[in-house]
């Protein structure tokens, strides 16, 4: 049998490997918690949303009611099964998740646009994949009742414009009730989708149905904008919308060289942006650009594709804003933008998301003061001070 004094030191001998382990678990779990759930909350709680005013001329504030809190964010990139690790699967969708249902909880907006390019392999993922890519979407980016959801299409979606095929383009539409020239009006804000991928301008089918929504869409916008005491027998039958000028949501942004004009913490890189970006796979070309200005006359563009942040100003007074990429995959600052938006005024100002640098730097120093402690704790790591004795006593031995 035992003596009690050694059943005793055995006893607080285990107490205290498991209240070193339940420690170990504390500090992992604690840390888990804040790298994967709170760091997106302290990061998004401190994003606000713009104020506008309520006219061209009004210094007072617009009520809050009759202001459109819209959240546009762009190239989510959901990786598929041919290109898609499993591990970067996990890592950056857990990561969209968590940012956008942070973000709605927080910021509670009444509707989000995601301009395009919502799938990696939309263009040439088979029917079961783009079913399963379909699922993981509507997980991720679960609205409630209250906020509403608009998909605009992108390339990676049906593919660039020698892949695009009337099947993809049509369950594109199927699932996200998309069509290649929508109008959608909210709080008397109107928004047009465009099918940037159909504006090549080549007169394909696609393209043709595509540009005569789209002309049909700038009649009754014009027909609407004009003054009542204004008669023109072409607006004879044409339903009226809000008066409102359009916003323009699109993949492709509008024609430009370059992104060298372009600034902030969240545009490309000085080496990326002295590259000139090809019509038609950067950017719409000039011819497509020039008709959608002067069809809709837009007083915003919305656009993304090219993964990074920029604002630029068209023709002198157009404004557009190309939205970064929401995903870790594309960028380490990923970001979308916050939108104020009444019927004649519209306030912007970006959100940014945790940047995953700064993330993997907090699990490398968890990691390493974790084996510190591990190590401290098994009296396997020596001290400074006894390790500099055992050396001056080693010497005064010799």
């Amino acid at each position: 049998m035992l003596s009690p004094g050694l059943t005793t030191v055995r006893s607080h001998r285990l107490k205290k490997r498991l209240c070193f382990l339940l420690k170990l678990v504390c500090f992992v779990s604690s840390v888990l918690i804040f790298c994967e759930i709170l760091i997106y909350y302290l990061v998004i709680f401190q994003c606000q949303w713009p104020e506008v005013k309520g006219g061209d001329h009004s210094r007072e504030k617009e009520p809050s009611t009759s202001v459109l809190k819209a959240i546009i964010l762009a190239d989510t990139h959901l990786l598929g099964e041919i290109k898609g690790h499993w591990l970067d699967k996990l890592r950056r969708e857990w990561q969209m998740e968590r940012s956008f249902q942070t973000a709605l909880w927080l910021l509670q907006p009444d509707i989000v646009f995601i301009l395009g390019d919502v799938f990696d392999e939309g263009k040439w993922s088979s029917p079961q994949a783009w079913a399963d890519d379909v699922r993981r979407f509507q997980k991720m980016f679960q609205c409630p009742v209250s906020t509403e959801l608009v998909v605009v299409v992108g390339n990676h979606d049906i593919g660039f414009h020698y892949e695009m095929t009337a099947y993809k383009v049509n369950r594109f539409e199927k699932v996200f009730n998309f069509t290649s020239g929508k109008l959608i009006t909210r709080k008397g804000v109107n928004f047009i989708l465009v099918n940037s991928v159909a504006m090549e301008g080549d007169g394909c089918a696609l393209c043709r149905a595509s540009e005569a929504k789209l002309v049909a869409l700038s009649h009754q916008l014009n027909c609407s904008q004009q003054k009542p005491n204004h008669s023109d027998k072409r607006c004879s039958n044409v339903e009226k919308l809000p008066s409102s000028e359009p916003i323009l949501l699109q993949h492709y942004p509008l024609y430009r060289k370059n992104d060298a004009e372009c600034s902030g913490e969240d545009s490309a890189s000085p080496e990326e942006k002295k590259i000139p970006f090809k019509e038609k796979y950067d950017v719409l070309s000039q011819e497509a650009s020039q008709k959608l200005m002067w069809w809709f006359r837009p007083r915003l563009v919305l656009s993304g594709h090219t993964h990074s942040g920029c604002e630029v100003l068209h023709a002198g007074r157009i404004p557009e804003v190309s939205v970064p990429s929401f995903s870790w995959r594309n960028r380490n600052n990923p970001g979308f933008v916050m939108g104020s938006i009444t019927p004649t005024d519209f306030s912007l100002q970006k959100c940014f998301l945790p940047y995953e640098s700064r993330v993997l730097t907090t699990y490398c120093a968890a990691g390493a003061l974790l084996v510190i402690l591990v190590l401290a704790h098994f009296q396997l790591l020596t001290p400074p001070f006894c390790f500099a004795q055992r050396l001056i006593s080693k010497h005064k031995a010799v």
